[in-house]
C-alpha cells in the first residue's frame, strides 16, 4: 500500500499539468492579461478606454459646460503596420464607458452614416426621417505604430472636436510598447 502512495501521487500531478495544459490550449484567455502574442491586445483595449472615459469625464473643461454634452463617435484613423484590423474596438469600449459612467452629462448621438442605414432598413418606404438631434461633439482617435526589430511602440491618440467652432476640447493618448 506505501508504495501505491507515490505512484497515486505521481498520477495527480501528471493529470493536474494536463488540465493546466489543456486550460492554456482550449479555454479562453482572461481579456485583461497579456496572451502569448505580439501586437496590441484586449489589455490596452480595456486600459485605454477605461483611462480615456475617466479623463474625459473629468476634465474641467468638459465638466464647465451647463448643458448635456451631444457626442457622436466617429472611427480610430489606423496608422499601424496591420491595416487588416479594424481598431474601432477602442471607440466602441470606449462609448460604452461614456454611456456607462457619463450620469446624464453625455449623450450619445448615433453615427449619421449608420442612422441613415438603420433608418432605410427599418422605416416604411415613404415615411420622412425625423431631423434629429444634431451632435455638438466628434470623438474619434488615431492609432499609429513605430515598429523596431523586436518590439513596436504603439500611439493611440483619443481627440475629441466642436463641431461648431472648429476646437479641439479633448485630447489625451495611451502608449504601449509590444513584442512583434
Amino acid at each position: 500500500m506505501n508504495r501505491m502512495i507515490p505512484l497515486m501521487l505521481t498520477a495527480a500531478v501528471v493529470a493536474g499539468a494536463g488540465c493546466e495544459h489543456e486550460k492554456k490550449h482550449h479555454g479562453r484567455p482572461p481579456v485583461d492579461e497579456i496572451s502569448d502574442g505580439g501586437g496590441l491586445q484586449g489589455k490596452d483595449v480595456i486600459s485605454a478606454s477605461d483611462q480615456m472615459a475617466q479623463d474625459l469625464l473629468s476634465s474641467p473643461d468638459i465638466n464647465a459646460q451647463h448643458t448635456q454634452l451631444l457626442i457622436v463617435v466617429d472611427h480610430v484613423d489606423n496608422r499601424t503596420q496591420s491595416q487588416r484590423f479594424d481598431m474601432d474596438i477602442f471607440l466602441a469600449r470606449l462609448k460604452t464607458n461614456l454611456n456607462k459612467y457619463g450620469k446624464g452629462r453625455v449623450q450619445l448621438i448615433e453615427n449619421r452614416d449608420k442612422l441613415h442605414q438603420l433608418q432605410s432598413r427599418e422605416l416604411e418606404q415613404g415615411s420622412a426621417a425625423a431631423a434629429g438631434i444634431q451632435p455638438d461633439y466628434a470623438l474619434y482617435a488615431t492609432i499609429s505604430e513605430l515598429p523596431n526589430r523586436d518590439t513596436s511602440y504603439f500611439y493611440l491618440e483619443f481627440s475629441m472636436t466642436n463641431l461648431h467652432t472648429r476646437q479641439l476640447v479633448w485630447t489625451n493618448g495611451y502608449e504601449v510598447a509590444t513584442y512583434r
